[in-house]
């Protein structure tokens, strides 16, 4: 469990490294300020003052790592410390793809990435959404969901997403976090996909949003987009995702109702000298 004081810590040196450095680091504020007991967090301090960090992001066998240090605090080998015990602790718990994130432009992380051995495997916008006229979509409804509905949720996250489906189950049964809403999509009275809708510090981010492959090329997505926006965006919050750069189809869905990439980040395979 991390502490109130750890979390201003490390939105501290977030702020720090992102304004020394001029990018945006993706830390996965919604997971960190929901950890449990899974002692996934590492942290370095210097009198007092968190000056490293490192996380792991959890996805079902998948998980993400990510850190940070204090541009003052750099070359001294915390980052190397704090990520030895990262990999020590994925090996512990068993996870069997590991992915390494860093921002475009970041050459430092570039640098320690290569070094590691760590290979390219894709990159993500961050996108945000401008303001444009709402359009009416009153055939789609959104209704919260319920736990009958995650056998659905299962079945959205391996259709759509081509998740392997013991990890869509292990994500599908974390509970959400504060602030947070798992809505089902629901047309002519039938379940057919769900979106997830975080808000934090006047943001809104939408996450796994899904639609049955049968009901995909029909305009649904888009009008579930745009009833999202309208009801975030009415309430005060800007409105945000993420999508790979690579899939096509899902970065002109949400250019056509608005959003625009404002950051990028990198994704690098990692496999440790233990698992080779």
């Amino acid at each position: 469990m991390i502490t109130t004081k750890q979390l201003k810590d490390i939105e501290q040196l977030q702020k720090e490294c992102e304004t020394h450095d001029h990018l945006q680091l993706k830390l996965n504020w919604e997971m960190l300020r929901n950890r449990g007991s899974d002692q996934l967090d590492f942290f370095h301090y210097e009198n007092d003052e968190l000056v490293a960090f490192l996380g792991l992001y959890a996805f079902g066998s998948t998980v993400e790592v990510c850190g940070m240090v204090n541009p003052s605090e750099r070359r001294k080998g915390h980052f190397h410390r704090l990520f030895r015990l990262g990999m020590e602790k994925v090996k512990q718990n068993g996870y069997k793809k590991i992915l390494l994130n860093a921002p475009v432009g970041s050459n430092t992380a570039k640098a320690f990435l290569s070094k590691q051995g760590a290979e390219y495997a894709f990159s993500e916008h961050q996108m945000e959404w401008q303001e444009k006229p709402h359009e009416e979509t009153d055939s789609i409804l959104l209704r919260q969901a319920t736990l009958e509905d995650y056998e659905m949720r299962v079945r959205l996250s391996v259709t759509a997403f081509g998740v392997d489906e013991a990890d869509a189950r292990v994500m599908e049964s974390k509970a959400l976090g504060d602030n947070t809403d798992m809505f089902m999509i629901v047309v002519n009275e039938g379940t057919v996909g769900k979106i997830r809708v975080s808000r934090e510090e006047g943001q809104a981010w939408i996450y796994g949003f899904a639609i049955l492959p049968e009901y995909q090329g029909k305009g649904i997505g888009r009008k579930v987009l745009r009833r999202v926006i309208k009801e975030q965006s009415s309430a005060g919050y800007s409105v945000h995702l993420e999508v790979e750069t690579k899939n096509d189809h899902a970065l002109g869905l949400y250019e056509s109702v608005g959003f625009k990439a404002v950051h990028a980040q990198d994704y690098y395979r990692y496999q440790p000298s233990f698992s080779k």
